[in-house]
C-alpha cells in the first residue's frame, strides 16, 4: 500500500504541475481567457500541497524524485496533448531518470 500511495502521489503531482503550467502557457502564449491562467495557478497551488502528503519527511529527496517524475510526465504530456511523439533517446532518458527516482526515493536507508 505504501509504494502504491507514493507512486500515485508522484503521478498526481506530475499531472498538477504540468497541467497547471500548461494552462498558464495557454493563457500567456496562446491568448486563452484569463480564467484559464487563474485555473492554472490554482492547480499549481494544489501541486505545491501534494508532496506534503508523502510519508517521507525529507523535502529535498521528495522534490528530487518529483523532478524525475516531471521529466517523464512532460514527455507523455507532449505526446498526448501536443502530439509530439518521444523518440528512442527520449525513452532511454526517461528510463534512466526513473531508475534515478527509484534509487533516490525507494532505496533502503539507515
Amino acid at each position: 500500500m505504501g509504494l502504491a500511495r507514493s507512486v500515485a502521489l508522484f503521478i498526481a503531482a506530475g499531472l498538477a504541475e504540468i497541467g497547471g503550467g500548461y494552462l498558464i502557457w495557454r493563457w500567456l502564449r496562446d491568448g486563452a481567457p484569463v480564467i484559464v491562467g487563474i485555473l492554472g495557478g490554482a492547480i499549481l497551488v494544489v501541486y505545491g500541497i501534494i508532496p506534503t502528503l508523502q510519508k517521507s519527511s525529507d523535502f529535498g529527496r521528495i522534490y528530487a524524485a518529483y523532478g524525475g517524475v516531471f521529466v517523464v510526465a512532460s514527455l507523455l504530456w507532449g505526446w498526448g496533448v501536443d502530439k509530439s511523439r518521444p523518440d528512442r533517446f527520449d525513452w532511454v532518458g526517461a528510463a534512466v531518470v526513473l531508475a534515478g527516482v527509484a534509487i533516490i526515493y525507494f532505496a533502503p536507508r539507515r
